[in-house]
């Protein structure tokens, strides 16, 4: 059985839990301990220390670079999701950059604020260190006082997607793509504190995104696939 190592926090991490989920595939939740990742250490065998990894057998897969999406083609390949068609691949790969650096930016920050009610207290100062110690000092609190600067900024950066949505149901075309799940995962970390909604002037993306939480691949494909 496959297993995800995983924050349930984490924007990467819940792409690949909700793309597991369309699988329609049994799956395993493996959390890993906020302060203590030597087990993803251990299990990459000194290789990576990040989230999400994803065992498969004797197969442990995680990101190459900040791009690669290792996880995602794996689990689409496997399982013939159709996340990757030939025909996207450019505008995909330009879309999930936005996405992970300047939706991700405002996101992560904006969850970041509420830090308290979902890092165990046991953790919280390897957080905070972790944090300042790329971000700078104070940055936690800096993000807070920025809130409503960020809100305004999110509900900018994802306008187009909003506008991308006007005649179809998903970003790209009938059905969802790698970067509908990549940019699920984006707002799902923004929503996770249960402080947030989506921008209320996006419709067409809280349409979306109510799909987005649904949706699993047709049981007609998934039988073809084990026929």
């Amino acid at each position: 059985m496959i297993e995800l190592f995983q924050f349930d926090y984490s924007p990467y991490c819940i792409v690949q839990r909700r793309i597991l989920e369309y699988s329609r595939q049994k799956f395993k939740i493996v959390d890993v301990p906020v302060g203590d990742r030597s087990v993803i250490w251990k299990l990459t065998r000194e290789r990576y220390y990040q989230v999400p990894v994803l065992k498969d057998g004797r197969e442990v897969l995680f990101e190459t670079d900040d791009a690669s999406q290792v996880i995602a083609k794996y689990i689409d390949g496997k399982f013939e999701l159709g996340l990757f068609p030939r025909e996207h691949e450019g505008v995909q790969s330009i879309l999930w950059r936005f996405i992970e650096n300047e939706v991700e930016s405002a996101t992560f920050r904006l969850n970041d604020i509420y830090y308290r009610e979902f890092i165990p207290s046991k953790a919280i100062a390897g957080f905070v260190r972790h944090k300042e110690r790329k971000f700078g000092r104070g940055c936690l609190e800096q993000w807070k006082e920025q809130q409503p600067e960020l809100l305004q900024q999110l509900e900018k950066l994802t306008l187009p997607f909003e506008q991308m949505l006007h005649d179809r149901p998903f970003l790209l075309d009938q059905q969802p793509r790698f970067v509908d799940f990549d940019l699920f995962g984006m707002l799902g970390n923004f929503l996770f504190s249960g402080h947030y909604q989506l921008p209320s002037p996006h419709t067409r993306l809280a349409e979306w995104h109510g799909r987005m939480k649904k949706i699993k691949i047709p049981l007609l494909a998934r039988e073809k696939l084990h026929s």
